[in-house]
C-alpha cells in the first residue's frame, strides 16, 4: 500500500499520472501527482485550460482512473478496485457540482435531487423527506416540484448541491461552480459552499475565478500536468 497515510487524510495521491490516447497520439493530462487532502479541508484547484485540473477532479472523484501511481480514498486504494466497489465507495464518499448542473430535464427538481439514492440509498420511503430536507437547506423547497427549465441559473445550482448532499457525502468536488453564473447568483454559491465546508465537509473545487479560490483554505496550482505549488492549509 505504501507509506502510511497521515492522520486525518481523506484522500491520499502517489505518483498519479493519466495519459489519454487521442489516434496515435499520447497526451499526458497529470504527471506524477503527489497530494493529500485533509478531513474537512477546502482546497481550489486553479491553472490554464489544459493544465489537468478536470482530469484531477474526476479521479479524486472516481470518475476516471490513473494511468499509473496509486490513489487511496477514505482507507480504500481506490485505483484499482473492479467497478462495482469503485462505484460504491463513490456513491457513499462523494458528491458531485457541474458547473452546468446535469439535471435531468424530464424530473422534478425533488425527482433530481433524490436520484443518487436509486443507487443503495437506503429506504425509499426515506427518499423525499432526505431530498426535501437537502431543498430546504440551500433555500430551495418552495421549487420542488418545480422542472429545471423553470429554474434560474442560480436555482438550478442549488438544485445540483443539494443532489449533491443527498447521500450525505464527505467530500464534495465542485468543477467550475459559479462559472455559468453571474457575479451576484456566483457570489450566492460561493457562500453556500464555504457554509458547507464550515459543517464540516472537504470541499474540492475546480475554478477560474481568483476571488472563489481565496475563500478556500488551501489553493493548488496546476501546470502541464503537474502541481506547481500546493501549500499546506
Amino acid at each position: 500500500m505504501g507509506a502510511a497515510v497521515a492522520a486525518g487524510t481523506l484522500a491520499r495521491l502517489r505518483g498519479v499520472s493519466k495519459v489519454y490516447r487521442r489516434g496515435t497520439a499520447e497526451v499526458a493530462a497529470l504527471a506524477g501527482v503527489d497530494l493529500d487532502l485533509g478531513e474537512g479541508e477546502s482546497v481550489a484547484v486553479m491553472g490554464p485550460s489544459g493544465s489537468g485540473k478536470s482530469t484531477l477532479l474526476a479521479i479524486l472523484g472516481c470518475l476516471d482512473r490513473p494511468t499509473s501511481g496509486e490513489y487511496e480514498l477514505d482507507g480504500h486504494v481506490v485505483s484499482d478496485l473492479e467497478d462495482d466497489r469503485l462505484s460504491g465507495i463513490r456513491n457513499r464518499t462523494i458528491g458531485f457540482v457541474f458547473q452546468s448542473f446535469h439535471l435531468i430535464p424530464q424530473l422534478t427538481v425533488a425527482e433530481n435531487v433524490e436520484a443518487p439514492l436509486l443507487y443503495g440509498g437506503g429506504a425509499p420511503s426515506s427518499w423525499r423527506p432526505r431530498a426535501l430536507e437537502c431543498l430546504r437547506r440551500v433555500a430551495l423547497l418552495h421549487r420542488a416540484d418545480h422542472r429545471p427549465s423553470e429554474l434560474s441559473g442560480g436555482e438550478a445550482q442549488r438544485a445540483a448541491i443539494a443532489r449533491a448532499l443527498v447521500a450525505a457525502p464527505r467530500i464534495l468536488l465542485a468543477d467550475e461552480p459559479t462559472g455559468n453564473l453571474d457575479t451576484a447568483t456566483g457570489e450566492e454559491i460561493a457562500a453556500l459552499l464555504a457554509e458547507l465546508h464550515r459543517e464540516g465537509r472537504t470541499v474540492v473545487l475546480v475554478t477560474h475565478n481568483e476571488a472563489l479560490a481565496r475563500r478556500a483554505q488551501r489553493m493548488i496550482r496546476l501546470r502541464d500536468g503537474r502541481i506547481e505549488s500546493a501549500p499546506e492549509g
